[in-house]
């Protein structure tokens, strides 16, 4: 039984970075270009494709770490044994 509590808390764990990783990488990228909204047509396009590679990499990393925390955290909490009162 503790081979599938480890199996599903770390499949978890895995799900949520990965999910996390995508929607705050996006959430960044869209904050980042918003920075460029107020440039004309052609240096617009110049500053969101200078913007996007790192809005990328900020945001799919710290996603990554606090989707992958809190899967784990949830996942442990899914699996724990409730403790049993003895007197």
């Amino acid at each position: 039984m503790t081979k599938n509590k480890i199996l599903i808390c770390t499949l978890l764990a895995l799900a949520c970075g990965f999910f996390g990783s995508y929607i705050k990488g996006q959430i960044t990228l869209m904050l980042q270009s918003q920075k460029c909204q107020n440039q004309p047509w052609g240096f617009k396009e110049i500053c969101t494709t200078w913007v996007a590679p790192e809005a990328m990499r900020q945001g799919t990393t710290r996603g990554l770490w606090t989707g992958t925390i809190l899967g784990a955290f949830v996942g442990g909490l899914i699996t724990r044994q409730p403790r049993s009162h003895n007197k």
